[in-house]
């Protein structure tokens, strides 16, 4: 059987800090203070991790995106005709010759 190899984490904490989570730690049944940090703390990274990867899902959308981010490249034709019409609806908008209701600023 293979061992297990530990690795050791410490934290600083208040004592009303400490209190507080030795408390939680007992009315959640838990057997030590550590056992619940370790276990809250692995809910939460699986929390983060999990809605991390809801966007970018696979490591070939997490490689595009990072591509996507960092390649310095042009704005393509599609991008430009888009962005003019952006610049003028927004004209429109503020000189009142749009179908839509203009709210008070």
């Amino acid at each position: 059987m293979k061992a297990t190899s530990n690795a050791r984490f410490d934290a600083r904490l208040s004592k009303e800090q400490k209190e507080y989570l030795e408390y939680a730690a007992g009315l959640s049944g838990f057997k030590s203070l550590s056992e619940f940090v370790l276990y809250a703390a692995q809910q939460k990274a699986n929390q983060i991790i999990e809605q991390n990867q809801i966007v970018l899902k696979t490591r070939r959308d997490q490689e595009i995106f990072l591509k996507a981010i960092t390649d310095d490249q042009s704005p393509n034709d599609k991008l430009k005709d888009t962005y003019e019409g952006y610049k003028k609806f927004k004209q429109d908008y503020h000189a009142g010759n749009t179908p839509f209701r203009k709210t008070p600023q």
